[in-house]
């Protein structure tokens, strides 16, 4: 492995010395670093990848879709069809997580709970 490492560090520098890295996009900003003390360990390297990927698992964009139609019930005055379809649909993404959750084995995770509450929170706040 140490010779893996020195080569890359030949071709890095020699890179450096024909001024390859100059004008990279975010060259001489400070690095945008991720927070996530929140997400379990095991589900980091996951999230991370899916996220660079522009990915979101499932029950994240259903929590997302759930404040949505919460924040519109909420805003909503028409007591008619419009509020009952948006119930409907709120109703049917909730039961969807709470499915997806139990086939993962995350419904009684005291750990994964935790880590929701936190989404929760975050996604209310956008």
């Amino acid at each position: 492995m140490a010779i893996l490492s020195w080569l890359a560090e030949q071709r890095i520098e020699e890179a450096m010395r024909k001024g390859e890295f100059r004008n990279l996009p975010g060259h001489g900003k400070p690095l945008e670093l991720e927070d996530m003390t929140g997400v379990p360990e095991e589900l980091r390297m996951s999230f991370k990848i899916m996220k660079n990927a522009g990915l979101l698992p499932e029950e994240l964009q259903l929590r997302a879709e759930c404040a949505t139609l919460e924040n519109l019930l909420a805003a909503c005055h028409d007591g008619g069809g419009e509020k009952r379809q948006l119930g409907r649909r709120l109703t049917e993404k909730k039961l969807r997580l709470e499915e997806l959750l139990r086939q993962r084995g995350l419904d009684g995770s005291a750990a994964f709970a935790q880590y929701g509450e936190q989404i929760r929170m975050r996604l209310d706040t956008e």
